[in-house]
Protein backbone atom coordinates (compact mmCIF):
# COMPACT_ATOMS: atom_id res chain seq x y z
CA UNK A 1 0.00 0.00 0.00
CA UNK A 2 2.51 2.68 0.95
CA UNK A 3 4.60 1.60 -2.73
CA UNK A 4 1.61 2.07 -4.47
CA UNK A 5 0.88 5.68 -2.34
CA UNK A 6 4.53 7.02 -3.59
CA UNK A 7 3.93 5.51 -7.16
CA UNK A 8 1.18 7.85 -7.48
CA UNK A 9 2.75 10.60 -5.44
CA UNK A 10 5.47 10.46 -8.10
CA UNK A 11 3.04 11.64 -10.40
CA UNK A 12 1.14 14.51 -8.68
CA UNK A 13 1.95 18.16 -9.27
CA UNK A 14 0.95 19.04 -6.00
CA UNK A 15 2.85 16.78 -4.08
CA UNK A 16 5.59 17.64 -6.30
CA UNK A 17 5.33 21.17 -5.98
CA UNK A 18 4.67 20.53 -2.20
CA UNK A 19 7.86 18.65 -2.23
CA UNK A 20 10.53 20.58 -4.40
CA UNK A 21 9.38 23.74 -1.92
CA UNK A 22 9.72 22.05 1.05
CA UNK A 23 12.50 23.63 3.42
CA UNK A 24 15.42 21.13 4.04
CA UNK A 25 14.21 19.13 0.54
CA UNK A 26 17.47 19.96 -1.43
CA UNK A 27 19.91 19.66 1.27
CA UNK A 28 18.60 16.07 1.47
CA UNK A 29 17.86 15.21 -2.08
CA UNK A 30 22.07 16.54 -2.70
CA UNK A 31 22.95 12.48 -1.38
CA UNK A 32 21.12 10.78 -4.11
CA UNK A 33 21.63 13.51 -7.16
CA UNK A 34 25.27 14.37 -7.85
CA UNK A 35 24.08 18.30 -9.03
CA UNK A 36 21.75 20.25 -11.19
CA UNK A 37 24.67 20.49 -14.37
CA UNK A 38 26.78 18.41 -16.17
CA UNK A 39 30.18 19.89 -14.51
CA UNK A 40 28.78 18.47 -11.19
CA UNK A 41 28.46 14.93 -12.58
CA UNK A 42 31.89 14.82 -14.08
CA UNK A 43 33.03 15.75 -10.61
CA UNK A 44 31.17 13.12 -9.38
CA UNK A 45 32.27 10.89 -11.39
CA UNK A 46 35.95 11.68 -10.87
CA UNK A 47 35.38 11.38 -7.31
CA UNK A 48 33.41 7.47 -7.40
CA UNK A 49 36.18 6.73 -9.70
CA UNK A 50 39.03 7.55 -7.88
CA UNK A 51 37.34 5.13 -4.81
CA UNK A 52 37.14 2.41 -7.07
CA UNK A 53 34.28 2.44 -8.68
CA UNK A 54 32.59 2.45 -12.17
CA UNK A 55 29.64 4.73 -13.01
CA UNK A 56 26.39 5.35 -15.15
CA UNK A 57 25.52 8.72 -15.75
CA UNK A 58 21.23 10.12 -16.30
CA UNK A 59 20.35 13.39 -16.67
CA UNK A 60 16.74 13.63 -14.88
CA UNK A 61 13.85 13.87 -17.30
CA UNK A 62 11.39 11.84 -18.72
CA UNK A 63 7.32 11.94 -20.21
CA UNK A 64 8.95 14.93 -23.02
CA UNK A 65 6.46 15.59 -25.69
CA UNK A 66 7.80 18.30 -27.38
CA UNK A 67 10.67 17.61 -30.00
CA UNK A 68 12.61 20.94 -29.44
CA UNK A 69 12.93 19.64 -26.01
CA UNK A 70 13.96 15.96 -26.69
CA UNK A 71 16.23 17.32 -28.65
CA UNK A 72 17.99 19.16 -26.02
CA UNK A 73 17.77 16.08 -23.66
CA UNK A 74 20.31 14.11 -26.66
CA UNK A 75 22.56 17.49 -27.31
CA UNK A 76 23.03 17.14 -23.12
CA UNK A 77 24.20 13.67 -23.03
CA UNK A 78 25.84 14.45 -26.14
CA UNK A 79 28.35 17.06 -24.52
CA UNK A 80 28.48 15.23 -21.23
CA UNK A 81 30.34 12.39 -23.68
CA UNK A 82 32.33 15.03 -24.65
CA UNK A 83 33.50 15.81 -21.43
CA UNK A 84 33.37 12.38 -20.37
CA UNK A 85 35.94 11.50 -23.41
CA UNK A 86 38.21 14.91 -23.09
CA UNK A 87 39.01 14.18 -19.31
CA UNK A 88 38.98 10.45 -19.68
CA UNK A 89 36.60 9.01 -17.50
CA UNK A 90 34.67 7.14 -20.05
CA UNK A 91 37.65 5.11 -21.02
CA UNK A 92 36.96 1.14 -21.31
CA UNK A 93 33.53 1.82 -20.13
CA UNK A 94 34.57 3.19 -16.85
CA UNK A 95 31.80 6.02 -17.04
CA UNK A 96 29.02 5.61 -19.36
CA UNK A 97 25.45 6.98 -19.62
CA UNK A 98 21.55 5.67 -19.25
CA UNK A 99 19.08 7.58 -21.49
CA UNK A 100 15.01 7.43 -20.96
CA UNK A 101 13.32 6.50 -24.20
CA UNK A 102 10.59 9.00 -23.27
CA UNK A 103 12.68 11.73 -22.20
CA UNK A 104 14.26 11.62 -25.78
CA UNK A 105 10.84 11.58 -27.36
CA UNK A 106 9.18 8.47 -27.07
CA UNK A 107 6.04 10.27 -25.76
CA UNK A 108 6.02 12.36 -29.14
CA UNK A 109 2.50 12.35 -30.59
CA UNK A 110 3.55 11.77 -33.96
CA UNK A 111 6.86 9.70 -34.65
CA UNK A 112 7.53 9.28 -31.11
CA UNK A 113 9.52 6.32 -31.68
CA UNK A 114 11.46 7.33 -34.80
CA UNK A 115 12.37 10.47 -33.00
CA UNK A 116 13.89 8.84 -29.80
CA UNK A 117 15.74 6.02 -31.66
CA UNK A 118 17.56 8.98 -33.58
CA UNK A 119 18.02 10.37 -30.59
CA UNK A 120 19.87 7.74 -28.78
CA UNK A 121 21.66 6.58 -32.05
CA UNK A 122 23.26 10.11 -31.63
CA UNK A 123 24.05 9.60 -28.38
CA UNK A 124 25.22 6.34 -29.15
CA UNK A 125 27.52 7.57 -31.43
CA UNK A 126 28.79 10.04 -28.68
CA UNK A 127 29.62 7.33 -26.32
CA UNK A 128 31.50 5.58 -29.21
CA UNK A 129 33.55 8.46 -29.81
CA UNK A 130 34.21 8.73 -26.06
CA UNK A 131 35.11 5.41 -25.62
CA UNK A 132 32.48 4.32 -23.46
CA UNK A 133 28.91 2.84 -23.96
CA UNK A 134 24.94 3.54 -23.52
CA UNK A 135 22.45 1.86 -21.38
CA UNK A 136 18.19 2.48 -22.57
CA UNK A 137 16.27 2.60 -19.55
CA UNK A 138 13.10 0.70 -18.63
CA UNK A 139 10.53 2.93 -17.63
CA UNK A 140 6.44 2.11 -17.08
CA UNK A 141 4.88 -1.95 -18.36
CA UNK A 142 3.17 0.18 -21.67
CA UNK A 143 7.00 1.19 -23.21
CA UNK A 144 8.48 -2.31 -22.82
CA UNK A 145 7.57 -3.49 -26.46
CA UNK A 146 9.08 -0.38 -27.91
CA UNK A 147 12.08 0.17 -25.91
CA UNK A 148 12.78 -3.51 -26.60
CA UNK A 149 12.48 -2.76 -30.32
CA UNK A 150 14.66 0.25 -30.19
CA UNK A 151 17.38 -1.72 -28.82
CA UNK A 152 17.18 -4.29 -31.22
CA UNK A 153 17.31 -1.73 -34.28
CA UNK A 154 20.23 -0.27 -32.81
CA UNK A 155 21.97 -2.87 -31.40
CA UNK A 156 22.97 -3.40 -35.42
CA UNK A 157 24.99 -0.64 -35.41
CA UNK A 158 25.99 -0.11 -31.64
CA UNK A 159 25.61 -3.92 -30.56
CA UNK A 160 26.96 -2.53 -26.56
CA UNK A 161 24.23 -0.94 -26.09
CA UNK A 162 22.56 -2.03 -22.67
CA UNK A 163 19.07 -2.42 -22.04
CA UNK A 164 17.31 -3.00 -18.77
CA UNK A 165 14.76 -5.92 -17.68
CA UNK A 166 12.35 -5.11 -14.22
CA UNK A 167 11.76 -8.53 -12.51
CA UNK A 168 8.81 -6.58 -11.22
CA UNK A 169 7.30 -7.73 -14.62
CA UNK A 170 5.79 -11.31 -15.45
CA UNK A 171 7.64 -11.30 -19.21
CA UNK A 172 10.81 -10.22 -18.02
CA UNK A 173 12.11 -13.82 -17.18
CA UNK A 174 10.90 -14.71 -21.14
CA UNK A 175 12.90 -11.32 -22.38
CA UNK A 176 16.19 -11.98 -20.37
CA UNK A 177 16.05 -15.63 -22.14
CA UNK A 178 15.96 -13.48 -25.91
CA UNK A 179 18.57 -10.92 -24.62
CA UNK A 180 21.34 -13.22 -22.98
CA UNK A 181 23.35 -13.87 -26.27
CA UNK A 182 27.03 -12.97 -26.43
CA UNK A 183 27.52 -9.21 -26.20
CA UNK A 184 24.17 -8.46 -24.97
CA UNK A 185 24.49 -5.82 -21.57
CA UNK A 186 21.51 -6.33 -19.33
CA UNK A 187 21.09 -4.32 -16.28
CA UNK A 188 18.15 -6.52 -14.03
CA UNK A 189 16.23 -4.33 -11.41
CA UNK A 190 13.21 -4.92 -9.56
CA UNK A 191 11.36 -2.32 -10.81
CA UNK A 192 9.67 0.86 -9.88
CA UNK A 193 7.09 1.44 -11.74
CA UNK A 194 3.39 1.06 -11.12
CA UNK A 195 1.71 -1.67 -12.96
CA UNK A 196 -1.63 -3.96 -13.19
CA UNK A 197 -1.37 -7.41 -11.71
CA UNK A 198 -2.31 -8.62 -15.04
CA UNK A 199 1.53 -7.64 -16.23
CA UNK A 200 3.51 -7.25 -12.99
CA UNK A 201 3.73 -9.18 -9.75
CA UNK A 202 2.71 -7.06 -6.63
CA UNK A 203 3.80 -9.06 -3.79
CA UNK A 204 7.27 -8.36 -2.54
CA UNK A 205 7.96 -11.59 -2.30
CA UNK A 206 7.14 -12.55 -5.94
CA UNK A 207 8.95 -9.81 -7.58
CA UNK A 208 11.85 -11.32 -5.59
CA UNK A 209 11.76 -14.29 -6.62
CA UNK A 210 11.02 -13.12 -10.31
CA UNK A 211 14.45 -11.27 -9.94
CA UNK A 212 16.08 -14.33 -9.02
CA UNK A 213 14.54 -16.79 -12.34
CA UNK A 214 15.92 -13.60 -13.99
CA UNK A 215 19.16 -13.72 -12.49
CA UNK A 216 19.33 -17.42 -13.32
CA UNK A 217 18.90 -17.16 -16.54
CA UNK A 218 21.37 -14.05 -16.88
CA UNK A 219 24.03 -15.59 -15.22
CA UNK A 220 24.11 -19.03 -17.23
CA UNK A 221 23.64 -17.48 -20.64
CA UNK A 222 26.68 -15.62 -22.95
CA UNK A 223 25.99 -11.82 -22.09
CA UNK A 224 26.92 -8.95 -19.70
CA UNK A 225 24.11 -9.43 -16.86
CA UNK A 226 24.37 -6.06 -14.91
CA UNK A 227 22.87 -6.88 -11.47
CA UNK A 228 21.10 -3.89 -10.14
CA UNK A 229 20.10 -4.19 -6.12
CA UNK A 230 20.94 -3.21 -2.46
CA UNK A 231 19.10 -6.16 -1.12
CA UNK A 232 21.14 -8.51 0.80
CA UNK A 233 19.79 -11.23 0.27
CA UNK A 234 19.91 -10.86 -3.76
CA UNK A 235 23.49 -10.19 -2.52
CA UNK A 236 23.90 -13.22 -1.42
CA UNK A 237 22.20 -15.15 -4.41
CA UNK A 238 24.38 -13.66 -6.42
CA UNK A 239 27.35 -15.09 -5.10
CA UNK A 240 25.82 -18.16 -4.90
CA UNK A 241 25.50 -17.92 -8.93
CA UNK A 242 29.19 -16.59 -9.13
CA UNK A 243 30.46 -19.26 -7.96
CA UNK A 244 27.98 -21.78 -10.21
CA UNK A 245 28.73 -20.13 -13.02
CA UNK A 246 32.38 -19.80 -12.56
CA UNK A 247 31.88 -16.06 -13.63
CA UNK A 248 35.13 -13.64 -12.69
CA UNK A 249 34.77 -10.20 -11.90
CA UNK A 250 35.24 -9.55 -16.17
CA UNK A 251 32.29 -11.55 -16.49
CA UNK A 252 29.14 -9.49 -15.01
CA UNK A 253 28.60 -5.98 -12.47
CA UNK A 254 26.89 -5.11 -9.60
CA UNK A 255 25.09 -1.69 -10.12
CA UNK A 256 24.04 0.05 -7.14
CA UNK A 257 22.60 3.72 -6.79
CA UNK A 258 24.33 6.94 -5.77
CA UNK A 259 23.68 7.49 -1.32
CA UNK A 260 22.45 4.20 -0.89
CA UNK A 261 24.25 1.99 0.50
CA UNK A 262 27.72 3.61 -0.15
CA UNK A 263 29.66 1.20 2.02
CA UNK A 264 28.33 -1.48 0.55
CA UNK A 265 29.57 -0.93 -2.66
CA UNK A 266 32.82 -0.44 -1.48
CA UNK A 267 33.15 -3.63 0.40
CA UNK A 268 31.97 -5.08 -3.38
CA UNK A 269 34.76 -3.35 -4.40
CA UNK A 270 37.39 -4.18 -2.24
CA UNK A 271 36.88 -7.65 -2.74
CA UNK A 272 37.15 -7.30 -6.60
CA UNK A 273 33.57 -7.30 -8.00
CA UNK A 274 32.93 -4.76 -10.92
CA UNK A 275 30.23 -2.50 -8.73
CA UNK A 276 28.76 0.66 -10.88
CA UNK A 277 27.48 3.57 -9.53
CA UNK A 278 23.75 4.82 -11.14
CA UNK A 279 24.46 8.68 -10.67
CA UNK A 280 21.56 11.34 -11.83
CA UNK A 281 22.08 14.77 -11.91
CA UNK A 282 19.53 17.48 -13.40
CA UNK A 283 16.88 19.60 -11.87
CA UNK A 284 13.95 17.57 -12.92
CA UNK A 285 15.04 15.02 -9.77
CA UNK A 286 10.86 14.86 -7.89
CA UNK A 287 10.12 11.77 -10.21
CA UNK A 288 13.37 9.70 -9.71
CA UNK A 289 13.67 10.28 -5.79
CA UNK A 290 10.02 9.08 -5.29
CA UNK A 291 10.36 6.18 -7.40
CA UNK A 292 13.57 5.42 -5.12
CA UNK A 293 11.92 5.80 -1.84
CA UNK A 294 9.04 3.26 -3.24
CA UNK A 295 11.21 0.26 -4.06
CA UNK A 296 12.16 -0.04 -0.31
CA UNK A 297 9.82 1.12 2.83
CA UNK A 298 13.92 1.46 4.37
CA UNK A 299 14.51 4.00 1.45
CA UNK A 300 11.71 6.17 2.80
CA UNK A 301 12.71 5.97 6.68
CA UNK A 302 16.72 6.68 5.36
CA UNK A 303 14.74 9.75 3.68
CA UNK A 304 12.71 10.96 6.92
CA UNK A 305 15.52 10.52 9.12
CA UNK A 306 17.75 12.35 6.77
CA UNK A 307 14.92 15.61 6.69
CA UNK A 308 14.77 15.14 10.15
CA UNK A 309 18.79 15.70 10.54
CA UNK A 310 18.57 18.80 9.07
CA UNK A 311 15.98 20.64 11.46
Amino acid sequence: MLRRMLLAASASDRVRQLTVSAPYTRDVVARYVAGEDAGAAVETTRRLQASGLRVTLDYLGEDTTDADQAAAVAAEYVALLGRLGSAGLGRDGAAEVSVKPTAVGLHLPEHGTKTATANIARICAAARDAGTTVTVDMEDHSHVAATLAIVRELRADFPDLGCVIQSQLRRSAVDCADLAYAGSRVRLCKGAYNAPEAVAFTARADVDRSYVRCLRVLMNGAGYPMLATHDPRLIKIITAQVQLTGRGSAGFEYQMLYGVRSAEQQRLARAGATVRVYVPYGSDWYGYLVRRLAERPANLAFFLRSLASHR
